[in-house]
């Protein structure tokens, strides 16, 4: 089987470019991430576990605002020396562009914390360069992937989506006309955590012509909807069989504390951060609370009022949230790597938040998967991941629609 050939732009940690991998139809021919640790952890688990012996060569560590040097090769303080992404993709036609620009620019949360509501935020116009890898390369397809706050954005006064989507029809790419069909619930793919994303496939006009916009129907109301799961996948599921990590007395290893014994039985990332002696009995009365059925704390205003109480502190928003065995976990967001306290285990023996292992596993990532860097690093890079149970679908749907039976697909479209 020719496998086709993809390339992932902010690739993070690799969560879309793990699914992509996991269906067995894609060959990964370039990631480009500028952040230090997640390129470290993707390239390290395409080599020890994908068997990609040039992994490190692969995943470039490059700004991709800078896309002129990104083509031709760099020289940099920061980043290095490379040759570029023209010098590894060589004559390798490219099939698929992967990718999502950072999100905080277009979260309807990031615009309320924000006094300006984002509007000065370089991020809203990262998209510009996605668009740029697109056009040099000419892909058949693309995925773009964002928070559905990107459809209510408006940085310059007019609606970023209808500039994007300007953007790639002049790039020459049909897209889903009405982009609120496009915002995916992951949950209904069996990913088990509430979390929603836009996904915006883009296929070539040149390409495909006429047929692109009959595809792109097909993609989001018949091809992708027939990987729905008939049960949502819960909390007890995802993480309920990992080692018990119970409060124990304070110890130290090196400089960092402990509050939690760590018998991870060799599963990666398996340790909880340090919590306070007053955090652990916030974190065990909560989840006692919800086990016992007593649910004295679960509205907001119990919650907002229990914080006020414990830390003198006011605060707009609940600070604590369980999350609940036989539901859904709660969106595991990049903010995991300032605290945990909206992602408390529970079982109230364990009085802690959420392991690095059990966010990823609410993401979807296997075990296999190992988060270099620090632990904070580890939770951000997973709350800016995308699921791969979600992207291993998505690589497999898009390949139903375009790629199966060698790519006849393309060829019986161009002449009719």
């Amino acid at each position: 089987m020719n496998k086709v050939k993809a390339i992932d732009l902010f690739a993070g940690c690799g969560g879309l470019c793990e699914g992509f991998e996991q269906s067995g139809f894609y060959d990964t021919l370039a990631c480009v991430e500028w952040e230090k640790a997640p390129c470290e952890t993707l390239a390290k688990h395409l080599k020890e576990v994908w068997g990609v012996e040039d992994a490190y060569s692969r995943v470039l560590r490059f700004d991709i605002q800078r896309t002129d040097e990104l083509f031709n090769g760099w020289s940099d303080e920061n980043y290095g020396s490379n040759e570029g992404l023209d010098n590894l993709v060589g004559k390798q036609n490219v099939d698929i562009i992967i990718g999502g620009p950072p999100c905080q620019a277009y979260s309807i949360a990031g615009r309320v914390r924000d006094e300006h509501g984002m509007k000065n935020d370089y991020r809203n116009f990262l998209f510009e360069s996605y668009v740029k890898v697109v056009t040099h390369y000419k892909p058949k397809v693309f995925v773009f992937e964002n928070v559905p706050g990107i459809l209510s954005a408006a940085p310059t006064g007019e609606p970023i989506i209808q500039i994007i989507q300007k953007t790639f029809n002049d790039a020459g790419y049909v897209v889903l006309p009405d982009l609120s069909k496009a915002i995916i619930d992951f949950t209904e793919y069996g990913v088990p955590q509430n979390r929603s994303r836009i996904i915006i496939l883009g296929i070539s006009k040149e390409i495909y012509g006429k047929k692109a916009y009959e595809l792109i129907d097909k993609f989001y109301f018949s091809v992708l909807p027939s990987f729905k799961v008939k049960n949502k996948k819960t909390v007890r599921e995802a993480i309920g069989d990992l080692p018990k990590l119970f409060p124990t007395e304070e110890f130290k290893i090196g400089k960092k504390r402990y509050s939690h014994s760590f018998e991870a039985d060799g599963i990666a990332n398996h340790a909880s951060r340090w919590h306070s002696e007053r955090d652990q009995k916030i974190f065990a009365m909560l989840a006692r609370d919800i086990e016992s059925g007593e649910n004295k704390y679960v509205s907001i205003d119990a919650l907002k009022k229990l914080y006020t109480e414990v830390t003198g502190h006011v605060s707009s928003v609940h600070k604590y949230h369980v999350i609940r065995w036989d539901e859904p976990s709660n969106l595991i967001p990049a903010h995991l790597y300032k605290d945990g306290l909206r992602h408390i285990h529970p079982d109230p023996e364990q009085a802690r938040s959420i392991t690095v292992r059990e966010a990823a596993r609410l993401q979807g990532f296997p075990d296999s998967y190992v988060f270099t860097g620090t632990q904070a690093d580890a939770y951000k890079m997973i709350g800016n991941a995308v699921p791969p149970i979600f992207s291993k679908i998505l690589a497999t749907a898009i390949y139903q629609l375009l790629f199966e039976n060698g790519g006849d697909e393309c060829a019986v479209l161009q002449k009719s």
